[in-house]
């Protein structure tokens, strides 16, 4: 039996600046806030979504208050429309790239000691290579650059502990040291390391969950067969390397930090390192990319020039 004209399944079409604007929408579960990013009207951005919908032949959002939610339809369109905006992105980038045109911004993620004593002078060599290209930098936890990196809010991400994501591409940067830092007055100040048991009862500076020292450092704790964190006697959990390093100064307590972040303080005699007997704690930096994206132009050159920058720098030690 033919099916009649009514039955016929129309076909679905969409342009990319409804995409733009439903996954703003989406990832901001706001229209209003869509609209601030999309440089659009409020009421325009609410016109756009009503027709996407109309064309779609289905509603794709759930208005449950004040936040915007993707329905089952919706999430399968927003999946794609991540797809069809990167593709989007990487074919301009590359038309760039072949007319000569190397421009544009990065956007990268980095964990706190990456991002605050590393990146900075290298992005700077890095603009010295490419002088129209800009970089946008974001320090946050470790766990919080894992996640939008897979997201798609940063092309790269650098950082200091790795995860079982199978999506995520690791390469190795930088080695890194970790020390227990105490103030320059301290009683231990004048030795070269102390006891695992003497460091279970001084005050200790604890960093915040998500913290790659503190992953790190929770895991040689436990290879030395302790309770790992639990057997310090934490006075404070503070969120930065910086506001740990004040707290030491200030003498809350001691804390275990990446070398580079305490290398000014040491050099200037604020701070004095010490190695914990037993305990020889190093890490690797990692740069990270999702392998399920293209990398557009921009990222590769970033990609290259870190890898080489980081095998000059070990070659020279």
């Amino acid at each position: 039996m033919k099916k009649s004209a009514s039955q016929k399944i129309t076909s679905i079409d969409f342009d990319l600046r409804q995409l733009e604007i439903f996954r703003k929408v989406v990832e901001l579960e706001s229209f209003s806030k869509a609209a601030n990013a999309v440089f659009l009207a409020q009421a325009s951005v609410s016109e756009r979504i009503a027709t996407l919908e109309n064309v779609v032949g289905t509603r794709l959002l759930d208005r449950l208050g004040r936040r915007v939610v993707p329905t089952k339809a919706g999430e399968l369109l927003y999946k794609h429309a991540l797809l069809l905006l990167d593709m989007k992105r990487t074919a301009s980038l590359e038309m760039q790239e072949f007319l000569g045109v190397r421009r544009g911004e990065i956007q990268m993620g980095a964990s706190t000691i990456p991002g605050e004593y590393i990146l900075p002078g290298v992005i700077g060599l890095f603009r010295k290579k490419y002088p129209s290209v800009s970089v946008a930098l974001t320090i946050a936890d470790t766990v919080d650059i894992h996640r939008r990196v897979l997201e798609g809010d940063f092309e790269l991400g650098v950082v200091g502990s790795r995860t079982a994501q199978n999506a995520l591409i690791y390469h190795e940067l930088w080695e890194d040291e970790l020390v227990l830092a105490v103030p320059a007055k301290h009683r231990w100040a004048k030795k070269k390391g102390v006891s695992l048991a003497e460091l279970c009862e001084e005050p200790f500076i604890m960093r915040e969950v998500g913290s790659g020292t503190l992953k790190i450092m929770e895991e040689y704790l436990k290879a030395s067969r302790s309770n790992g964190a639990a057997s310090l006697n934490v006075v404070a959990h503070l969120g930065t390397s910086t506001a740990v390093k004040e707290g030491i100064k200030a003498g809350l307590g001691i804390s275990i930090l990446s070398s580079r972040a305490v290398e000014t303080e040491i050099k200037a005699g604020v701070l004095k390192a010490l190695k914990v007997k037993g305990l020889s704690m190093s890490r690797s930096f990692y740069l990270i990319r999702d392998k399920r994206r293209i990398a557009s132009p921009l990222c590769q050159a970033m990609l290259d020039f870190l890898l080489a920058t980081s095998k000059k720098h070990a070659s020279s030690q």
